[in-house]
């Protein structure tokens, strides 16, 4: 019951996002002098019309991209990418909202992955004003997952990583944390194709690997992590960020620091920290449909099991979108990299997602993994025993195929229902564990906020 009263209260907060505050503009007499438009008061927001919705065209370039500021961090997409969302002005305020919820049933075939009901979350509110000669930008991210998501984690067979009840969680996914992203963002312009940027965040997302995952346009309708996700993206929920980025033309340059610790599994609190872990990352936008980049950084002590130990990790990406008439192509080609500056141990993960939107309400994607796993993962949920030291012990590969359909139910709700499939590649040293072939599914709904034009 508690579980229902959870995704209920999602839901309310989803469909109260959809009143009166994000309804859209009324029609206005052309010839009639309306303030509320075009009013000296009101500058148009980078990438945006003045009434409730991004453009047509989106941002003109790189730099409008990023004052966009739709993904998390400072992370960017490439520019052609849709940002399903809710848009309104309010005095010289633009406020935005958008977000993402599953409710679904996952099984799995293998003993050790378990089934369950559940949901996975996330709702970002965003409020943009001109200052001086810049754009101040305020961000929330927030996930109900720490209620949704019941004994601290789901069941994701071969996933590992981070703890619950004070043991290693292994064949599952933590759930994010309440706060997601508390966020302060400043980008002045200099010329049309120069940017200085500055991010300052409580909890958020340091400038290391591409748009997480719960953001990426090609992973928009897989309710799940993927199991690369602590080589990848895991850094996108990190405490006390300071970066800094300066864009010219197609290049930005980031760094970053940040408290290098992942957050504990209590997840309602911030967790604060001392700067510690420092990041860089280099990002490319050749042209509208595509987005590279490479990342670098160095962690403190980032998992709570071994504390003594220091990481290198390294991310390279390619993001492709390719608009349709009705719809988008987005792809992404991902490395991560891990290695233990203690013992010089290395885990490598790579991953391709695909997310086709064709005739506005049909979406069809995949996703393919090969990813090395420690000998952690063998001892499942034990304690770990005396002198215990982690290393790998075998590659995994998943491939995951999936479908879901809009349902236009109620106004500015996109509700689709779907499924997906994963199948496994398994290493003979796993396979007395896991069996030669498990299998996984996937049966959910699919709760979104959009604008009229979106849904079309």
């Amino acid at each position: 019951m508690k579980l229902i009263a959870t995704v209920a209260t999602a839901v309310s907060l989803l469909l109260f996002s959809s009143a009166p505050l994000f309804a859209e503009p009324p029609e206005t007499n052309p010839g009639s002098q309306d303030k509320s438009v075009n009013s000296p008061q009101m500058p148009e927001m980078p990438g945006m019309k003045m009434g409730n919705e991004k453009s047509e065209t989106g941002p003109a370039n790189f730099v409008e991209e990023i004052e966009h500021h739709s993904s998390a961090g400072t992370s960017a997409e490439p520019d052609s990418t849709p940002a399903p969302m809710l848009m309104t002005m309010r005095s010289s305020w633009m406020l935005m909202f958008h977000a993402n919820a599953f409710v679904l049933d996952q099984q799995q075939s293998s003993s050790r992955g378990g089934d369950k009901f559940f949901s996975t979350n996330w709702f970002m509110g965003m409020a943009q004003h001109p200052l001086g000669a810049g754009v101040l930008t305020f961000r929330a991210m927030l996930s109900l997952e720490p209620a949704t998501v019941t004994g601290r984690q789901y069941p994701l067979v071969f996933q590992q990583g981070e703890t619950a009840f004070g043991r290693p969680i292994a064949d599952g996914q933590h759930p994010h944390d309440f706060f997601m992203e508390v966020a302060i963002l400043y980008d002045k312009k200099f010329g049309e194709r120069s940017l200085i940027s500055f991010y300052f965040a409580p909890v958020g997302d340091p400038a290391i690997g591409p748009t997480g995952y719960s953001h990426r346009a090609s992973a928009s309708e897989n309710p799940v992590a993927p199991l690369g996700h602590h080589q990848q993206d895991s850094t996108h929920i990190s405490d006390d960020v300071v970066t800094m980025g300066l864009t010219h033309g197609i290049l930005r340059l980031e760094g970053s620091g940040f408290h290098g610790r992942e957050p504990d599994e209590f997840r309602w609190n911030l967790d604060q920290g001392e700067i510690d872990s420092w990041a860089a990352r280099l990002t490319l936008q050749p042209g509208r449909n595509w987005s590279a980049q490479y990342s670098y950084g160095r962690l403190k002590s980032p998992e709570a099991l071994f504390p003594g130990e220091n990481q290198e990790r390294m991310t390279a990406s390619v993001m492709y979108d390719r608009p349709l008439s009705r719809g988008n192509w987005a792809s992404t080609l991902l490395w991560g990299r891990a290695r233990s500056l203690q013992d010089s141990w290395v885990f490598n993960s790579y991953l391709a997602e695909s997310t086709v939107r064709f005739r506005s309400q049909n979406y069809v994607w995949t996703r393919i993994e090969s990813a090395e796993r420690s000998n952690e993962l063998i001892l499942g949920e034990s304690p770990l025993p005396p002198a215990f030291q982690e290393q790998p012990i075998g590659r995994v590969q998943a491939y995951t195929f999936g479908y879901d359909r809009d349902i236009d139910v109620l106004p500015h709700l996109a509700s689709a229902i779907g499924a997906q499939v994963t199948t496994y590649g398994v290493a003979d040293s796993l396979k007395p564990f896991y069996g030669a072939h498990p299998v996984g599914v996937a049966m959910f709904l699919r709760l979104r906020p959009v604008s009229k034009q979106e849904s079309k």
